[in-house]
């Protein structure tokens, strides 16, 4: 008797003790599958179904009685309307004139499957409506296009076809102006191509949205597409074309996110979208969110979301939009064509050009600083210290006019252009004087390596400077990465070439003055053009205001480029003879095992000095080391002078 109690008491749980059924129907009454629908209910759950209208309105909240609508997704919306905040059951039976019910809601296609679940009062629950201009929204409202975000077929197409939607789609798009009004009166003035707006969200292969928005929670979720640059755009294309999946937490760039009760719509001129499937058109579009206003029974398949969802917590409005389109950019956008790198916002304006005005000018602690950054470098240079050179690098504060000088050279900025100018020609000189004067007064004259070092500089040296401008112009412009300047002093090396000139002149050793100031001018022109092409990748500055300068920036660099690019090609013949010349690690003669060590190689007026040390348990004579020298000559097909020096094994 307990056993049976117990499954009666489960049973219970499960499904409804029904007095009642009401089957709401109007032109499908005459399909043949109603009735079969009529059989079932009275053979399998022993009821006879009323027959009513989806016009007629219904006030009974008995538990006992549940609304079977056999309609079509107009008439099921109109029935909701309707019925908005009572508390009748409805549950939905499947036809091919409802496929947005039934896939909202994740009913089944098998009638008698969706009308067991009806009958199943674990697939319960209450659910939101969203209304659009007081009109019900099952699936999404789609405003402009949101190029491919609602498109639910596109798993379905080929690769080429998608490569053409993709194609068509960089083509065809255009920009709107909109002001959005959320629950909380936060207002954003924004120029986007498309807006897309869900309640809920039933995650599938088919569609674009990974996260699994709630039934319940009261909220909206708005996706606004407004790329602000070409490059964001693609990226935005390919992850949702090839990629397919977007998430709130990893939001392309180029999409806003909103989720709130309320959203009020507004343009300049009445706007063209879609409800669900069914097109309209009005100039002010609200969209608002009903809370828990009608008992539906859920399709088999959401099983899990309806026990999740009793968990669901109140959430907070989210409102991600710092990536969308402000102010100038808005008519930009909107007038002219998408621009090809973003272009900077006016708060991000603001902040950059006060920080660049006052790093241009010429202060006192900007000479205090290069003072002690060069007497820092030349004595690092004199002791061969690498630390204490590194440390000067990092003390010295010229890669800060550098970048001002660059975005004068982009914006054609006179104030910019002069100050950077003047305080850097004032810097230039300082550690040119200081570092000679040092150099007057202190009884050493021998060239360390450290100096020897930043006497040949190649395209190399360009490269560092080139990657050293673009890390400079990203950090100067990113807070968040403001602290990796010290790194990208230390990798440029800004003063020290500019104190082993200061050397050079109080040596009066033309060589060191060459060699070392054109490498300080490979620094420069490298920083300034580099940081010039990343502040306009960064929006600061539009292509055809910086041809300019840009122009006579890269002459100059083409220019130094030319010594540069004689030193790299006898860099890279060096480095192919002492690759041949080290392939010979051995020499057998008269017996003896002779060890070869390559110490250095110079190529100069078509001969190779080579210094070479020989390790070997005796003497050589001078016949065996005219026997090495015509064996390495050999190897290279090249005439050598070799400096050896010899090491005896006892």
């Amino acid at each position: 008797l307990n056993i049976i109690i117990n499954c009666a008491n489960i049973v219970s749980k499960r499904l409804y003790i029904l007095k009642t059924i009401k089957l709401i129907v109007d032109e499908l009454q005459s399909s043949p599958t109603f009735q079969d629908i009529v059989e079932h209910l009275k053979a399998h759950y022993n009821l006879k179904a009323e027959i009513h209208n989806h016009k007629e309105m219904f006030q009974n909240n008995d538990k006992n009685e549940l609304f079977l609508l056999y309609l079509n997704d107009n008439d099921i919306k109109q029935f909701f309307q309707n019925h908005l905040n009572t508390d009748i059951n409805i549950a939905i039976i499947p036809n091919k004139h409802c496929p947005s019910s039934m896939k909202n809601y994740g009913i089944s296609k098998d009638i008698f499957e969706a009308i067991d679940d009806g009958f199943n009062n674990d697939l319960k629950t209450k659910i939101d409506l969203l209304l659009c201009n007081e009109l019900i929204a099952f699936n999404r409202i789609v405003i402009g296009d949101m190029h491919g975000m609602n498109r639910f077929n596109l798993n379905e197409k080929s690769r080429f076809e998608k490569f053409k939607i993709f194609i068509r789609n960089i083509k065809n798009l255009k920009f709107k102006s909109y002001s959005i009004t959320t629950s909380k009166e936060h207002k954003i003035q924004t120029a986007a191509s498309g807006i897309t707006i869900l309640e809920h969200s039933i995650v599938s292969e088919k569609s674009a949205i990974s996260d699994d928005f709630s039934f319940h929670d009261g909220k909206l979720n708005a996706f606004v597409l407004a790329p602000t640059s070409l490059i964001s755009y693609l990226w935005y294309l390919i992850s949702i074309f090839f990629y397919q999946k977007i998430s709130i937490l990893t939001l392309p760039k180029s999409l806003g996110f909103i989720k709130s009760s309320k959203l009020t719509i507004i343009a300049d001129k009445p706007i063209d979208f879609a409800i669900d499937n069914s097109f309209v058109s009005s100039k002010e579009i609200v969209v608002e969110v009903l809370q828990d206003c009608l008992n539906i029974h859920l399709g088999r398949e959401l099983l899990n979301k309806v026990k999740d969802e009793n968990l669901v917590i109140q959430e907070k409005d989210t409102i991600k939009i710092n990536t969308l389109p402000k102010g100038e950019l808005n008519n930009i956008l909107i007038d002219k064509k998408l621009p090809l790198f973003k272009k900077a916002s006016d708060d991000d304006f603001k902040d950059m050009f006060v920080s660049l005005r006052n790093s241009a000018k010429f202060t006192s602690v900007f000479l205090t600083l290069m003072i002690l950054s060069t007497l820092l470098a030349t004595t690092g240079l004199f002791a061969n210290s690498a630390p204490v050179i590194i440390g000067a690098m990092i003390l010295a504060p010229l890669m800060a006019p550098i970048v001002s000088l660059s975005m004068g050279v982009i914006r054609y900025d006179k104030y910019l252009l002069n100050e950077s100018i003047k305080t850097l020609t004032l810097g230039i000189a300082m550690a040119m004087l200081f570092s000679a004067i040092f150099t007057f007064f202190i009884p050493l004259h021998q060239i360390t390596p450290e100096m020897q070092n930043r006497l040949n500089p190649n395209l190399l040296d360009l490269m560092v400077a080139i990657f050293s401008g673009i890390a400079g112009a990203y950090a100067n412009s990113k807070d968040e990465v403001a602290k990796s300047l010290a790194g990208v002093a230390i990798a440029v090396a800004l003063v020290p070439p500019l104190s082993v000139t200061g050397i050079g002149i109080g040596l009066w050793n033309f060589e060191v003055i060459y060699g070392s100031f054109l490498l300080f001018i490979t620094n420069l022109v490298g920083i300034t053009l580099a940081a010039s092409l990343t502040f306009i990748v960064l929006g600061y500055s539009p292509i055809k205001k910086a041809k300019k300068g840009l122009f006579y920036t890269t002459i100059m660099m083409l220019f130094i480029s030319v010594p540069l690019s004689l030193t790299f090609l006898n860099m890279i013949e060096q480095n192919n003879y002492l690759t041949k010349l080290e392939s010979t690690k051995t020499v057998h003669i008269n017996n003896t095992d002779i060890k070869l060590d390559i110490l250095n190689l110079n190529v100069t007026n078509k001969v190779i000095n080579v210094d070479l040390e020989l390790s070997s348990n005796r003497s050589l004579s001078f016949d065996e080391l005219k026997y090495i020298k015509n064996k390495l000559q050999k190897d290279i097909d090249k005439k050598i002078i070799l400096n050896i020096s010899s090491k005896i094994k006892i």
